[in-house]
């Protein structure tokens, strides 16, 4: 089964935390012992992706402003000013770009060709491929509209208008406000190139104001079901429904805060389990009326650990376990194949071809 995970923090963790990714997850977590990481226990390295059959991730470029009340000013990831974000994302691309380098199993993915190369490396026999889409989570770094060009030169495929407030969108955090007339330039010039436009985080006039305007392909990588847990972060149905009339895709989170009503951040592991992924899973596919427009956008090690993710999990080794949990909840083979990943395939040919 080829697993697709479509929002990870690769280059934001190994910066802000000094995390090795190519080593074994087990040797980041020893170092970390004697100072614990403020994010948990690590649960993504690259060889733990590779053992739980991951194939491809969206990997994030993603920088805090200094501006919101709980982000504790660090020059490696925080930004005061459009220069600094410019900078700080630029230096997150870099690292992708280093890594496809140096790392003959990694490939940085931006066509069709890539894609498919990476798909044909892991059938029987052959030596399988870890491809990063990179996705821009709150748009903030790209100064200007007309700065998406040289974003999508170096390989930005996704964006994200906000993760909090920015200058192009209002953010679900806040609340309130929609796009702003730059948000709205910077959307023109996205569909000239032919950018994905991610949802997530953008308040919810802000995502239906994108939903009537924008001319390209469109997701939400991680957004989960706000029906199950209140809050303007996860998706009405409306929103959903909306998502899925432009063929776009929902990514569910892996996040026990988000699956569970109530849990809180170092709450008992053992109250969420796989059936909390299994229900945000259902309940997109049942408010559609199918299983082709969701999957999995797991945001591990995304501001939380191993101990704030389901019971059965330890890991992103451990992702295979979702599509064992949706075959238990009475789902095909096919649909199971498609949620895991190949939902994910087919939005990207069809963005790309």
């Amino acid at each position: 089964m080829f697993i697709v995970d479509a929002h990870q923090d690769l280059a934001y963790s190994a910066i802000k935390f000094n995390r090795d990714l190519q080593r074994p997850l087990a040797e980041v977590r020893a170092a970390e012992l004697q100072q614990p990481s403020p994010n948990g226990r690590a649960t993504v390295t690259f060889p733990t992706l590779r053992k739980g059959g991951i194939g491809l991730v969206f990997g994030t470029i993603f920088v805090a402003p200094t501006s919101v009340k709980w982000v504790i000013p660090d020059p490696r990831t925080s930004y005061s000013t459009a220069d600094e974000a410019h900078q700080l994302g630029m230096n997150q691309l870099d690292y992708y770009h280093r890594l496809a380098d140096a790392d003959v199993g990694i490939r940085l993915v931006g066509d069709i060709a890539a894609l498919e190369e990476v798909v044909a490396s892991h059938q029987s026999g052959r030596q399988p491929l870890l491809g990063i889409v990179p996705l821009m989570e709150g748009a903030d770094p790209i100064r200007t509209p007309e700065e998406a060009e040289l974003w999508y030169a170096r390989g930005l495929r996704l964006v994200g208008l906000a993760w909090d407030d920015t200058r192009y969108a209002a953010g679900a955090w806040q609340g309130g406000g929609g796009l702003t007339r730059d948000g709205r330039a910077l959307l023109e010039v996205m569909a000239e190139f032919g950018f994905i436009l991610d949802l997530t985080h953008m308040s919810e006039k802000a995502t239906l104001e994108a939903l009537d305007s924008y001319a390209g392909p469109i997701v939400a990588t991680h957004s989960n079901a706000r029906a199950l847990v209140p809050g303007e972060r996860h998706f009405s149905d409306q929103q959903i429904r909306r998502v899925a009339e432009h063929e776009g895709m929902i990514g569910v989170v892996l996040y026990n805060v988000f699956l569970k009503e109530g849990y809180q951040r170092g709450g008992p592991k053992e109250s969420v389990t796989l059936a909390h992924v299994v229900a945000h899973i259902d309940h997109i596919c049942q408010t559609v009326g199918d299983a082709l427009h969701v999957g999995i956008g797991s945001d591990l090690d995304g501001g939380f650990g191993a101990d704030d993710i389901p019971a059965e999990m330890d890991s992103a080794a451990d992702m295979p376990l979702v599509a064992t949990a949706l075959r238990e909840r009475g789902y095909t083979k096919p649909d199971i194949a498609n949620i895991m990943g190949g939902n994910w395939l087919n939005f990207l040919r069809r963005s790309w071809q």
